[in-house]
């Protein structure tokens, strides 16, 4: 069970904190708690107030009925908050929660001290989910840049193309006439690699040829 007396330190009504909290026990998932209730003052009789507690999870609001027999709750969990805030008047103060989608939710004749509080809790249960889904979204920005694959340059790979495929472009050649003593000195060469001539016939003639330029 839920200890009633640290519920009770803003003068809050305590039948209606004993009947909130015993219905709220029943409520709490798993490493839930309840982190603060405050109870309306109205401004004439209050015999049914409606209660709103700030879990670690989510906002109760609370609401008698059938006079006072049953008790109603409605939820809002943080991921659908989307700011909180509260408005002091003559008769304590209007709590506002504005959800990320539909109407906001308002509670009026929360007292004053209570009201600031219960913002003040609401508020910091917001920010730490904020926070939450922050790490998570920078954890998995991590996690997909470290799985990331930059694909590598491909390797150059050498391409053989099968020889009857293969263009062979003949690099051109310059042919120059050749003169007649170039000409003699061939003929001449042809005959000694054909044995015609000796080696010292060979020598002679191309002495003879080389000495008349």
């Amino acid at each position: 069970m839920i200890a009633i007396d640290r519920f009770l330190s803003d003068e809050q009504d305590p039948k209606a904190v004993e009947k909130v909290i015993g219905k709220l026990n029943d409520l709490l998932t798993s490493g839930e708690e309840i982190l603060y209730l405050a109870v309306q003052k109205k401004p004439a009789v209050n015999l049914l107030p409606d209660s709103i507690a700030i879990s670690n999870k989510r906002i109760f609001y609370c609401e008698p009925g059938n006079l006072g027999l049953t008790m109603n709750f409605k939820d809002i969990s943080w991921k659908n908050v989307k700011e909180v805030s509260f408005k002091e008047e003559f008769f304590g103060s209007k709590f506002i929660c504005v959800p990320q989608h539909g109407e906001n939710i308002v509670t009026e004749f929360i007292p004053k001290v209570q009201a600031r509080k219960l913002h003040q809790a609401a508020n910091e249960q917001l920010e730490q989910y904020k926070e939450m889904l922050r790490q998570q979204l920078l954890e998995e920005n991590r996690a997909s840049a470290s799985t990331v694959t930059i694909p590598s340059t491909p390797q150059a790979q050498t391409i053989e193309l099968p020889i009857e495929e293969a263009v062979v472009i003949p690099t051109p050649q310059i042919e120059e006439p050749e003169d007649e003593t170039t000409l003699k000195l061939r003929k001449l060469k042809t005959l000694y690699d054909k044995q015609l001539i000796t080696q010292e016939e060979y020598e002679s003639k191309k002495s003879a040829i080389l000495d008349s330029l």
